[in-house]
């Protein structure tokens, strides 16, 4: 994991990069190119390795994340796809939970399938809970559905059979047949992609991979050979939503693992800062040009799930989106981010988001076409961003078309001034996003309160300090290296595989300890392979969990076992210790069941340095004043200017001020008072009432 490494993200604004040269970085952003993402990151590695010196052969491992099967996702530009599936149940990915999310909103809209019902196909075929055949698989009935599908003109297909989870034969052979009678489609079998119990989760999982698979198959194609042409002789990775690292070929078959990877990247930058810096409660903060992240650090770890839902029809809603049961590190995200728009509703309310300008045109001020205001116009007409130094200065922001654009869509409608307007959007962004994290905390059952912040990503920086004002949160850490924070998580992720099984277990006499055992060997086999791959010699860490639930319960808690064999008592005693912890009582009597077996293999993690001690205080002078509007009336107040590069370890920033950097601007309100702590990480801690 030494030597020159490269980390690529692409956001749906920006794509950045850092250049890891045995320690020191570098960094660069360039605009995405959205038609063709590869052009922006072959273009934008040119740029930062002719800033070092290098050629694309020098480098030794290149690590990429992406937003492009998110966006295919939530914007429904994916491939044309179809469900093949067990005959009589066309219709469950349409059915779900059967439940209404919004219980008292009589118009409520559920997301439509990325599959419409026409292209559900029916299969003859059925196996039982335990995987025996009751009904052979009709090969006759399904190769006559091969010309349906040329005349839909579909490119892929997810195969999700009942009980696959189980005994995956009839999908396998199906899979065989469609590969022989159409070769050109892309195949996803829900018993690859997802081998678990629960078929609405499992097949809607095997559709979302369906979908993404051919547009982001021929990306990485496209990327490696470009790549690969240029020199590059590196492997090269891709971030998963679970935080770790994964070969391309992986990627390009389970490609729907890649929908969080971005954000994935940031939430291991924060775990790692804080298990550096000894914080051990921690929310991570991750603002870009499109949306903004919020996740949960406790002890160091950032909180892992093994499902969520992605583009949720409503914002803060649970059971709005697409359920995708993968592994991945639990996190909220909003429409919200420095591109996103800003408008007026029927009711006179400043809304902004979901809805982002993104690279092409851009927030109005980029000059680039873009007549609809943006956060980042709003930064800019309150005084937060400078316009000579946004970007280092490569994007020269345009002040006039700025306020044009507010005063266009918001202050003429509102009857407001312009900059009153401008204040207002800034204010409304901040509120959505303390509202999205007060949510996520009480989704998950955890207190805000006396957490510690790290702020990272283009826009975070500007808008943390308030942030943290509305959540009562008193320390701000935003890293050196803050502006492409997600791409730096890259590099301290470890090569890591995550995998689970279902295989049901009665918790008692009838506990088969050697079929378990197989069935984990199987699994550590299995996960061995893909990271070896990338670590070769590197010693690996095993991180077992089991769902266990009292017999009769709907759902499970997931528990961490030992990587030894384990019993039928150990396992009882390690759930009704976490039921109890987590409800208050355990339930005596009760027979306590498996049902799923999850490893997570991981290579060691890239050292961080040791923290070193404290550097004395020292008061500096800013290079200049500024009028920024203070947030609380709108007034326009000089704001001290300081510019990152000159500050120094034990450096001490009063707040109100702007701290200026090529990738981000840190805005320090009269609440904090900023340090530059020992690795050049600004601290803002909030000052004495």
């Amino acid at each position: 994991m030494s030597g020159v490494r490269l980390a690529v993200d692409i956001g749906g604004t920006f794509t950045d990069f850092v250049l890891d040269l045995r320690g020191r970085r570098l960094s660069r952003k360039v605009l995405t190119t959205p038609r063709a993402p590869e052009q922006a990151v072959l273009e934008g590695t040119r740029l930062i390795l002719a800033e070092a010196g290098l050629r694309h052969g020098d480098l030794t491992l290149v690590v990429h994340g992406t937003t492009l099967a998110t966006n295919a996702i939530i914007e429904r530009k994916g491939a044309r796809t179809a469900l093949l599936v067990t005959e009589g149940f066309r219709d469950s990915v349409e059915m779900a939970y059967e439940n209404r999310f919004e219980q008292y909103d009589i118009l409520m809209e559920r997301p439509a399938p990325l599959v419409p019902r026409d292209l559900r196909l029916p299969v003859p075929e059925r196996l039982d809970a335990r995987g025996r055949t009751v009904t052979p698989l009709d090969e006759a009935a399904l190769a006559a559905l091969v010309p349906k599908l040329r005349d839909a003109g579909v490119r892929s297909v997810a195969i999700g059979f009942m009980h696959a989870y189980v005994n995956p034969a009839h999908e396998r052979r199906a899979g065989e047949l469609l590969r022989a009678l159409a070769p050109d489609l892309a195949i996803s079998l829900s018993a690859e992609v997802s081998p678990e119990i629960r078929e609405y989760e499992r097949w809607s999982t095997a559709i979302a991979n369906a979908y993404v698979q051919p547009v982001m198959d021929r990306y990485l194609g496209r990327l490696e050979h470009a790549f690969r042409a240029e020199g590059v002789v590196a492997p090269i990775f891709l971030m998963t939503s679970a935080g770790s690292l994964t070969t391309l070929d992986l990627a390009r078959r389970f490609p729907v693992r890649l929908v969080e990877s971005g954000p994935a990247g940031g939430a291991i930058l924060a775990a790692r800062l804080a298990a550096q810096g000894g914080l051990d409660r921690l929310v991570s903060f991750d603002m870009g040009g499109t949306t903004a992240k919020i996740c949960l650090i406790d002890d160091g770890q950032p909180r892992h799930a093994r499902s969520f839902e992605v583009a949720r029809h409503y914002r803060f809603l649970k059971g709005s989106g697409i359920p995708l049961r993968i592994p991945v590190i639990e996190m909220v995200e909003i429409g919200a981010g420095g591109g996103s728009i800003a408008s007026v509703d029927a009711l006179a309310r400043i809304q902004v988001g979901p809805e982002s300008a993104g690279s092409e045109p851009g927030p109005a001020c980029y000059g680039r076409g873009g007549t609809r205001p943006a956060v980042t116009d709003a930064d800019l007409h309150i005084g937060r961003l400078r316009p000579d130094r946004f970007a280092a200065g490569r994007i020269r922001l345009d002040v006039d078309a700025a306020a044009a654009a507010i005063a266009a869509q918001v202050a003429v409608p509102l009857g407001l001034p312009v900059g009153t307007a401008a204040l207002g959007v800034v204010e409304v962004v901040e509120e959505n996003m303390a509202n999205a994290a007060r949510q996520h905390a009480v989704e998950c059952g955890k207190e805000l309160r006396g957490r510690a912040m790290v702020a990272f990503g283009g826009a975070a920086p500007l808008h943390a300090a308030r942030l943290a004002e509305k959540l009562d949160i008193a320390t701000v850490l935003v890293p050196a290296g803050a502006g492409v924070g997600s791409a730096v998580g890259f590099l301290l992720a470890p090569i890591a595989y995550d995998l689970a099984r279902t295989r049901h277990a009665l918790l008692d006499a009838s506990f088969d300890a050697a079929a378990i055992e197989a069935l984990r060997a199987e699994m550590r086999a299995e996960a061995t392979a893909i990271v070896r791959a990338g670590e070769p010699d590197a010693p690996l860490e095993e991180r077992w969990t089991v769902d266990l639930r009292y017999v009769g319960q709907g759902h499970e808690l997931t528990v961490v076992i030992p990587a030894a064999p384990v019993t039928a008592d150990t396992l009882r005693r390690l759930f009704v210790t976490q039921y109890a912890a987590q409800f208050g009582r355990a339930i005596p009597g009760l027979d306590v069941e498996a049902m799923g077996w999850a490893l997570r293999l991981a290579a060691p993690e890239p050292p961080l340095p040791a923290m070193p001690a404290p550097p004395p205080d020292r008061a500096v002078a800013p290079d200049r004043f500024v009028d920024v509007a203070d947030p609380r009336d709108g007034a326009p107040r000089p704001v001290a200017l300081h510019d990152r590069t000159w500050l120094v370890p034990g450096d001490l920033v009063q707040g109100p001020a702007l701290i200026v950097e090529d990738e981000t601007t840190t805005y320090v309100t009269d609440s904090f008072v900023a340090r530059i702590d020992a690795l050049g990480h600004i601290l803002l801690t909030r000052s004495p009432a």
